[in-house]
């Protein structure tokens, strides 16, 4: 079961074409993406400072991340990811359908 919560992620989508989907998420404190599979692998860019609580279903993992710090993901992993800061943040996620094509 994904984070009991009624506060949705707000996902605003930058680019979407056939090698890449560039989308900013903006939380509010607490809110949630919903759960979710990325069908591509993945890099995460933090827009502000924050923590991250991610669900994958089993456990509850929290990272602290810095303003600009990034990681990335392999393609298939099923999550729920939520806002744990209390503050408003943000991130960048960039799909890569295509990594060939870029």
């Amino acid at each position: 079961m994904a984070f009991a919560c009624t506060i949705p992620a707000v996902p605003t989508v930058q680019q979407d074409d056939e090698a890449v989907r560039i989308t900013r998420w903006d939380f509010p404190p607490g809110a949630v993406t919903g759960w979710h599979e990325h069908g591509w692998p993945y890099v995460i860019v933090m827009v502000t400072p924050g923590i991250l609580r991610v669900y994958d279903g089993t456990a509850v993992t929290e990272t602290t991340l810095a303003q600009g710090q990034a990681y990335r993901r392999p393609a298939g992993i099923r999550h729920d990811v939520m806002n744990g800061s209390d503050h408003p943040i943000a991130f960048v996620e960039i799909e890569l359908k295509r990594p060939g094509a870029l």
